[in-house]
């Protein structure tokens, strides 16, 4: 259904270059952020308690190309068991066959490089939790890698001190590799929620006519300023329960990135309140093309996850400290359902303080 190889040369192909930088200083940015991911990393276990369960090493540092290459084989990670369990189990029910002809996994696969070519020249970095296995066939747990032009871009347009950024990033992303390499039932969890997010879909030829309009009304709505994107416009009624608890997920752990780089940030990175001022009037002054693109992608989705998440842990560890808001990671079920993110006071009436209602 996806041609990978197509997606990959697309998206190479698509993406813009980088900014321009000296040979020297390429590679003394590529040294320090690799040096900073190690700071980082020790920076966030001393303050938010946690311990990795297994060995890591510094940050990969690589390029936009680099980082579509490493996407691709992620999502084929992901993507392929549950493809060939979808095609096993409807290539016979016609729409779907008569959507496979006709789409084609050419098409499929330059729609998929496209948008990471748009994405490319956006992430600063990320926690790769899925990889494929290495040349000994044993699969890596994960791996914290950061777009070396991306950073270099962002801090010459804030115009702020590039250690300090790129320090400030590396907490972010830092925190998101303790999260799952001292908890790891989690990475598990996302790949189930995942999986059952995609085989959830049982459309028929009239489901599927009535969400390829509602993804042209989204792509409309976005262009005259709405909110709609085209994600859930191509979401069944029990994909929306599904991806609830996937919101929650990603709340907690983008709200949890965010509230350590800031709680961190003061003792570590001088200008910290100068780079949060200057990155989040950024996020708020794209472009019209730049908005509707972030729109259309979820993106807009993503900030508002960043924001309730991080609401969420500073809620609770201003209400019960950083050692009982670390039950969060005990198991899937003392998780933040999106309702408690919404409400920290429920979440610790049910995790923290159980005992208490009883009585």
């Amino acid at each position: 259904m996806i041609d990978w190889d197509v997606a990959v040369n697309t998206g190479v192909r698509l993406v813009r270059p980088g900014p321009q930088v000296d040979l020297s200083d390429a590679r003394q940015a590529v040294a320090q952020l690799r040096e900073l991911s190690n700071v980082a990393a020790g920076h966030v276990r001393d303050f938010t308690g946690m311990n990795p369960l297994e060995p890591t090493g510094p940050a990969v540092v690589v390029d936009r190309p680099g980082w579509i290459k490493a996407n691709v084989d992620g999502f084929r990670v992901v993507l392929e068991p549950v493809l060939e369990q979808m095609s096993s189990e409807r290539l016979n029910n016609g729409t779907a066959a008569a959507l496979t002809s006709a789409v084609g996994p050419r098409i499929t696969g330059v729609q998929l490089g496209a948008v990471l070519a748009y994405l490319a020249g956006k992430v600063l970095g990320q926690y790769e939790l899925f990889l494929p296995p290495d040349p000994s066939g044993h699969a890596p747990t994960g791996r914290l890698t950061l777009v070396a032009p991306n950073i270099v871009s962002t801090e010459r347009e804030l115009d702020v001190d590039s250690r300090d950024f790129r320090l400030w990033v590396c907490l972010h992303e830092e925190t998101h590799r303790m999260q799952f390499t001292a908890t790891p039932w989690l990475r598990s969890h996302v790949q189930d929620l995942m999986r059952e997010l995609l085989l959830s879909s049982e459309m028929d030829a009239a489901d599927l006519i009535g969400r390829l309009r509602s993804a042209g009304e989204a792509v409309a709505d976005a262009v005259r300023g709405g909110d709609a994107n085209l994600i859930t416009a191509f979401q069944t009624p029990e994909q929306n329960e599904i991806m609830d608890r996937v919101t929650a997920v990603m709340s907690l752990a983008e709200g949890h990135g965010d509230y350590v780089m800031d709680a961190v940030g003061p003792e570590v990175v001088p200008s910290v309140e100068r780079i949060r001022a200057r990155f989040q009037k950024r996020r708020e002054a794209a472009n019209p093309l730049d908005r509707i693109m972030r729109q259309l992608l979820g993106m807009d989705l993503k900030m508002r996850q960043y924001e309730e998440g991080a609401a969420f842990v500073g809620a609770v560890v201003a209400e019960v400290g950083m050692a009982e808001f670390n039950k969060v990671w005990t198991s899937r079920e003392t998780l933040p359902t999106l309702a408690e993110i919404r409400d920290p006071n429920a979440w610790i009436d049910r995790v923290v303080r159980p005992a208490a209602i009883a009585e």
